[in-house]
């Protein structure tokens, strides 16, 4: 990962999330009764929405690069397959916290709210598992799942407190399109598709 590929994939993924939340936003207030006076205030309301889809876009930046270097640690540390255990084992808890623990442990989750987005979630993250092992190698499937489960979840987990439903949605429909964008851009951006070959090594960096 050299400068330049670092400088692609951040702003990539800026404009990613950037779009992302202009377009969820737009949608929830065509649906409200939100009114605009004038062409400064339409304006201002774009300028907001991409600025917060941009600042998720770096937080979900940050989440990815975190994983990068837990997942070089973990392959450092553990067999492969062990780690590849850690890492499902990890993702279930951290799907089973969204959708119940938070509900019927902490008292903090909405029930069905948390269920629908936990179950929208799980479905998002095997397809893009699925189009990530399309696209290198089979021992891609769970790196993604971990990463598209519970590094997500860890990140939305401060707004799923607030428990607006409009929040959520607004938060996390960019932070998530940046996390699958990432993971499945990441070795395209390492090396070129042209000289690309799907590797029989474990580390989400080579897959």
């Amino acid at each position: 990962m050299n400068l330049k590929n670092w400088m692609y994939l951040f702003w990539t993924t800026l404009a990613v999330g950037a779009a992302g939340s202009l377009i969820v936003g737009l949608l929830m207030q065509w649906t409200d009764t939100l009114n605009m006076n004038g062409a400064t205030d339409i304006l201002v309301n774009i300028a907001v929405l991409l600025g917060v889809g941009a600042m998720v876009s770096v937080y979900s930046q940050m989440g990815f690069f975190a994983y990068l270097m837990l997942n070089y640690m973990g392959n450092g540390v553990f067999s492969r397959r062990t780690w590849q255990y850690i890492q499902l084992g990890l993702a279930v808890l951290a799907w089973l916290e969204l959708m119940f623990f938070r509900l019927f442990v902490g008292r903090e989750g909405k029930g069905t709210s948390d269920i629908i987005f936990g179950m929208i979630l799980l479905v998002i993250a095997v397809g893009v598992a699925y189009f990530k092992v399309k696209m290198t190698h089979s021992s891609a499937w769970i790196p993604t799942l971990f990463f598209m489960t519970a590094f997500t979840i860890l990140e939305i987990v401060g707004v799923l407190k607030i428990g607006v439903d409009q929040a959520t949605l607004w938060i996390a429909a960019p932070l998530i399109a940046c996390n699958a964008y990432q993971i499945l851009i990441l070795h395209r951006v390492l090396k070129p598709q042209n000289t690309y070959k799907p590797p029989q090594q474990q580390g989400l960096v080579n897959e």
